[in-house]
């Protein structure tokens, strides 16, 4: 992904702040310190994958066949039961809006050959 300006990428600086706490600040610390040093880095992950995630398009079609521009849209449409008679279009919606979370948050729980499922 190009960026508006330049190199490092926001992506990039939050990878390289994250190997920091996952090498240099792990190994030099212990107990506490050391935990909160792997959250932290996880969490840096977390946004780096979701910097990196290019999805979006497929997310925005998916809610666009339904009608609809954002999540809270399509929720409030189902709560109405105005989409009742589309369950296959929805169930293809949320499907996509729920594999991108996991791509982000979890990254590979899709796969059944690692263990995760």
């Amino acid at each position: 992904m190009t960026s508006l300006h330049g190199r490092p990428t926001a992506a990039e600086l939050v990878a390289a702040v994250a190997e920091f706490l996952e090498t240099d600040v792990r190994e030099a610390t212990a107990g506490r310190v050391n935990f909160h040093a792997r959250v932290a880095a996880n969490v840096l992950r977390t946004v780096e994958r979701e910097l990196l995630d290019t999805s979006g398009a497929d997310v925005t079609k998916a809610l666009a066949r339904l009608g609809c521009t954002e999540e809270s849209q399509l929720a409030a449409a189902i709560r109405a039961g105005e989409l009742d008679d589309r369950a296959a279009d929805v169930t293809a919606c949320l499907r996509s809006l729920v594999d991108r979370r996991l791509a982000v948050a979890h990254p590979g729980y899709d796969n059944p050959g690692n263990g995760q499922l």
